[in-house]
């Protein structure tokens, strides 16, 4: 019996510990070079550094936009908003009152920013992962008037600057990237706004 015992052991302590280090250390670690080889932006997560070299964000990890003179994120319910370390979403259903309260509370913020007309739903609703780096064409034009009032730009030149930023994948919606369009903001000469 115990011959049988040692003799079937053996083999699965073997292949434990096989498997273990192929499946643990070798597949891993030939996945991390494959990306670092072939993606090595896209492995290092597609960091954006600014002209000193210093990195300032990421185009595939949202970042909270606060200020006025910059084009906002959507709401965001990781952690405090845009808390990498505790991505998720709200996790409340559409008959929640906590959640119709954070929306109301939105819309009465963007309508106080002067948006006008129908609100979409990206300015006032948080995505899945509460991280989400873009916006949808429509929410950074509604919010163009504003940035147009506070930098001193002509809402047109703003609203330019939008058009050219939108993505238009083959899968999926239009979209902008939040950080491309504001660092393509601040690279804008400052006007005078039109009379």
């Amino acid at each position: 019996m115990t011959k049988d015992l040692s003799s079937a052991l053996r083999p699965a302590i073997v292949l434990t510990l096989l498997f273990a280090a192929l499946l643990g250390l070798l597949y891993p670690l030939a996945m991390t070079a494959l990306g670092q080889a072939l993606f090595p932006r896209q492995a290092n997560g597609s960091l954006v550094r600014d002209a000193g070299g210093t990195v300032i964000g990421s185009t595939v990890v949202g970042q909270a936009f606060a200020t006025d003179r910059y084009f906002q994120s959507r709401p965001s319910a990781a952690g405090k908003g845009y808390d990498g370390l505790s991505s998720s979403g709200s996790n409340l259903g559409p008959a929640s009152r906590a959640l119709a309260d954070r929306v109301e509370a939105d819309v009465a913020k963007r309508r106080a920013e002067g948006v006008a007309g129908p609100l979409p739903a990206d300015l006032v609703t948080a995505s899945g992962s509460g991280l989400d780096p873009d916006l949808s064409p429509a929410s950074a034009l509604a919010q163009a008037p504003r940035i147009a009032r506070v930098r001193g730009l002509a809402v047109e030149r703003v609203r330019a600057l939008v058009a050219a930023q939108v993505e238009d994948p083959i899968l999926g919606a239009a979209h902008v990237n939040l950080l491309a369009l504001n660092r393509a903001l601040d690279a804008l000469p400052r006007a005078a706004a039109p009379r």
